[in-house]
């Protein structure tokens, strides 16, 4: 994996929330050092705002540093661009102890004894920071390829019944009706394409919603009456871009788990709404009237996959809810159409 700008284990020091973390754990460190040189009670909050200005002037001017280098840093491996960082905490921390020395903020002490000391703070407290941000580095790097690779069995999973019962439709087909078999040929090859692709690919609902149709039919050669779906998703935006592969998925769990195990099989309804900049699309399906009899085993793997995906594109502002409504199993996403899903 080559390092780059996207994935230094330095974090994005340009932005907000990382300004803000660094103001709020630099004055942490002021009130620690404070409170550990022991002042007396009548100059603690002197000692603490002269403290205060001091570690600030430092980890602000690293901030800026690091947002201004981000690039460069970015390119060097991870070694070379932690010895990099390391190194600016030394040469900044000694700056402003040359400027504090200018200025008069700093006490009357032998100035190499002082510099000395502060650049052992410094360059102490900067090491074990640094190796905190590699370390979240890599498990965020960790998690990321748990992930992928999650994605990936579930694109490369198709349920080996489910292939061999669509052979079994197409070789039926052939024989009666040409065209049709043409036809699920076309829907097989378009699902096998899909679960081929490449993992990181971004889809839109329309994509997603004639993949799903073409499955759904697929099945319904197969099932015939037993399966009956109802679609209703009048109004809802096509064009919105979202990871791929999240309602095939959730169907076939409905057809395994729902229609197959129940005598008289039964309806999938896949209905969407958009209200206020979000889309809800719900999958829903009804149950075996005997469901603990005909249950099948599941690991979840298709529904935990999808919620990783969705919270992985949009973060907090998606989800995913899973439940029994109205004596039916339902699955219902929802995600933002105004957000453009981040590329990783």
């Amino acid at each position: 994996m080559s390092d780059s700008p996207q994935r230094a284990f330095l974090p994005n020091f340009c932005a907000i929330r990382m300004v803000f973390a660094v103001v709020v754990s630099a004055e942490l460190l002021a009130v620690v050092l404070t409170l550990g040189a022991f002042p007396p009670a009548a100059q603690f909050w002197t000692e603490l705002s002269l403290r205060s200005l001091y570690i600030q002037w430092i980890t602000l001017s690293l901030a800026a540093l690091y947002c201004a280098l981000r690039i460069p840093l970015g390119g060097l491996s991870h070694a070379a661009a932690g010895i990099a960082a390391w190194l600016l905490v030394l040469l900044v921390t000694a700056g402003a102890f040359t400027a504090a020395q200018l200025l008069g903020l700093r006490a009357a002490t032998p100035p190499l004894s002082a510099l000395a000391h502060h650049l052992a703070i410094a360059g102490i407290v900067g090491a074990v920071l640094l190796r905190y941000l590699y370390e979240q580095h890599r498990e965020r790097q960790r998690e990321l390829a748990e992930s992928q690779a999650r994605l990936q069995a579930l694109q490369a999973r198709i349920r080996p019944h489910f292939l061999f019962n669509s052979m079994n439709t197409i070789a039926s087909l052939t024989r009666v009706d040409a065209d049709l078999a043409e036809q699920v040929v076309e829907d097989l090859s378009d699902l096998f394409r899909a679960t081929l692709s490449d993992a990181q690919t971004l889809s839109t609902l329309d994509r997603e919603i004639a993949l799903a149709e073409g499955y759904l039919r697929i099945e319904q050669q197969r099932l015939g009456d037993r399966l009956r779906v109802d679609w209703d998703l009048d109004g809802v935006p096509r064009d919105v871009q979202l990871p791929a592969l999240l309602l095939q998925p959730l169907l076939e769990n409905a057809v395994y788990h729902g229609i197959e195990t129940a005598t008289d099989g039964g309806e999938i309804a896949i209905s969407g709404r958009c209200r206020d900049g979000v889309l809800s699309i719900a999958v829903r399906n009804t149950l075996p009237d005997d469901a603990a009899a005909t249950r099948r085993p599941g690991n979840r793997m298709a529904q935990q996959n999808v919620r990783e995906r969705l919270d992985a594109a949009f973060g907090d502002a998606a989800g995913m809810v899973v439940g029994r409504v109205d004596g039916c199993y339902q699955v219902r996403l929802h995600f933002p159409v105004d957000t453009a899903v981040a590329a990783s």
